[in-house]
This record gives C-alpha cells, structure tokens and sequence, in this order.
C-alpha cells in the first residue's frame, strides 16, 4: 500500500471553486493529497518527500494560498516564523541587508517566513529578544553584536528558546553561531604588514564590548612583540561611527605626529573615512603607509588597488543562519550547528 507521500499528484486544472476560500482542504483536493500530509508538506517536515513538498507549494502559490497564523499556532504550537533581531550599528556597506537577504534565501522553500526587528544603540538588546519570546511571535531568533557574556544568550538558553548568532560568546561552544575568524584576521594582519616593514599601526577596531572586536584586538597585540610591529587601537571612535566623526579624529592623531605607518580598518567606512584624510594630506597608500580593510562587497581595491583588502562572507554566514536555526527548531538535542569563516587577503 503506498504512503500518503508517494501518492500521484494532481494537477489543479479545475483551480478555485467559485467563492471559495484557499484553505488546506483545497490544496488536499487539487494535489490528491491528505489534509494532514499537506500541512506537513508546508511546514517542512522531514518524513515529506522533496517532490511533494515541491508540488504543494507550486499549488499553494498558484491559488494564492496564505496560512492562518493564528490558527497554525493554535493546531501546532508554531507559527512558522523566524525572527531576525539586527543592531543597527553597521557601516554604509549594507552587511545588514546583505544579512537578511541571505536568511531570507536560507529560508526559502521552508514554510518558514521572515521577520525582522531591528534594535538601535541606545536600546537595551534584550527587549527585542524577550518581546519575541514572550509573545511568540516567532519559533527560533537569529541576532547579532554579541558580547563575550551576553545576557540574551543566557536568557535563551534557559528557556531553551531555539536561536543562532552571527558571532560568537564565551559559551561558543553551547549555542549555534557563524563567524568570522577575527582572531586569525588579527594575527595575519600584524605578520603581513611586518612584513612589509610597517613598524606601528592603528586599529579602527569595532566596540571593544563586542566580541569579535576583542577577538580582533587582543590577537593583534598578542602578535606585536612576535612580528616586531606597535600597535594602537584608536580612542573616541570605533568602526562604525560615522566617516566625517572618524576623519575628525583621525586628524586628530596626525597633527600630533604619531608616526603610524599602517592602519586596519574594520569596516568599509572607517575605510573610506582614512583614505579621504590621506588624500587630503597628500599621502600615497601603499608607499607612505599601508591601509587594511575588511570588507563585505568588493568594491574597495577597483578603486583604490593598493589597499590591502580581507573580505568577509556575510551571504554565506546568513545562509547557514537560516539552516542554523531550523536545525535547533527541528533537532533541538543534537549538537548546535557552528561554522568559523578564515579570513582571506588580497595579494
């Protein structure tokens, strides 16, 4: 006797009927499925075949089908939603939207829809998080900006609320996370511009409550002494500030004379911020002294090739957000899903 999965599929050639409503029962009766099979074919769920799954939402789309996520959540406890909780704290260079395209992408095909909430620096981070959790307006949370010791973590974790952060905490080893390797990226940094004989350097490091920027700055001062190179994390300002306040401060330590002979860049806007003021002082990059971007988009070494550029693959680390979370959702007592991006330099 076949399952319900390996039925023959129907196509919808009589359509809607006149008046009707597109429900699930419709869907059941176009494709020659049972009611239950295609909700388990929406949700995603791991005993429906890939085809079924496939043809289920072709049907559900083509009669404009929208489930009640009202009724959905009263049926099965879900709402088929995913919440995404981003600061706003990022430079021009759109990693937030590169971000969320990418969940959203990782998401596709799932039955699981996105929404995001943003959350400014003024806020406190966990607000957005409990307003999720306490309302259930999602089943699993993605965020961001996390902190060696982050509340939102702690919180999450005791009420074993699926989640997944873009970086990692000092419980990395407790939770799913994508990052990229800043401790890696500290140290290369240091050796590569040693080598190029630079002698003393100044990081626009990101907040240095952050995780990843302390990843960041204690490896480059860690590796200073090895490779023979000072080096200085830049004070009032930090990577995503604004470019016109970081070029302000930044003339700041030139008029007294610091002697830098390279700078690291955390962000595509402290970037574009140090080159305007070099330009402005007449200094060649790659000759007077060596700049370091990380960056999201390569766009920066077109314009400007003696830059030193290390670029970052926010679309990948968002993609496995999304695969991230559904695994926590769907597996919640296997291992959380964790990757670690190695930087990789521009010659």
């Amino acid at each position: 006797m076949k399952s319900e999965d390996q039925k023959p599929l129907v196509t919808p050639s009589d359509g809607l009927h006149p008046g009707e409503r597109p429900t699930l029962k419709t869907i059941a009766r176009l494709s020659g499925l049972a009611v239950p099979t295609v909700s388990r074919a929406l949700s995603d769920a791991p005993d429906i075949g890939k085809q079924t799954k496939l043809r289920v939402r072709e049907i559900a789309q083509s009669i404009g089908y929208r489930p009640n996520r009202a009724g959905l959540r009263l049926r099965t406890g879900k709402t088929q939603v995913i919440a995404v909780i981003l600061s706003t704290e990022h430079d021009v260079s759109n990693q937030t939207a590169i971000l969320i395209e990418s969940i959203a992408a990782g998401l596709r095909d799932t039955g699981y829809h996105l929404v995001v909430t943003p959350f400014f620096p003024d806020e406190d981070p966990m607000h957005s998080i409990k307003y999720v959790v306490e309302t259930g307006a999602a089943d699993g949370i993605i965020f961001n900006s996390t902190k060696p010791d982050d509340a939102r973590i702690h919180y999450l974790q005791k009420l074993n609320f699926p989640f997944a952060c873009h970086g990692r905490s000092a419980m990395a080893d407790t939770h799913a996370w994508s990052d990229f390797d800043h401790r890696e990226f500290g140290r290369k940094a240091v050796q590569k511009l040693a080598e190029k004989k630079r002698k003393k350097m100044l990081i626009i490091s990101p907040r240095l409550e952050l995780n990843y920027a302390r990843d960041l700055v204690e490896c480059a001062k860690e590796c200073s002494v090895e490779f023979g190179i000072e080096v200085f994390v830049m004070e009032d300002v930090h990577a995503s500030h604004l470019i016109d306040k970081t070029e302000a401060v930044l003339a700041n330590y030139w008029k007294a004379d610091a002697g830098f002979d390279a700078i690291l860049c955390a962000s595509t806007s402290s970037a574009y911020a140090v080159i305007a003021h070099l330009d402005k002082l007449n200094l060649e990059i790659g000759q007077d002294l060596d700049v370091m971007v990380r960056e999201f988009i390569p766009l920066l070494k077109r314009f400007r090739p003696s830059l030193i550029t290390v670029s970052e693959d926010v679309a990948a680390a968002g993609d496995f957000l999304a695969k991230a979370v559904l695994h926590r959702i769907a597996e919640p007592d296997q291992l959380p899903m964790q990757t670690l991006e190695t930087p990789k330099f521009s010659e």
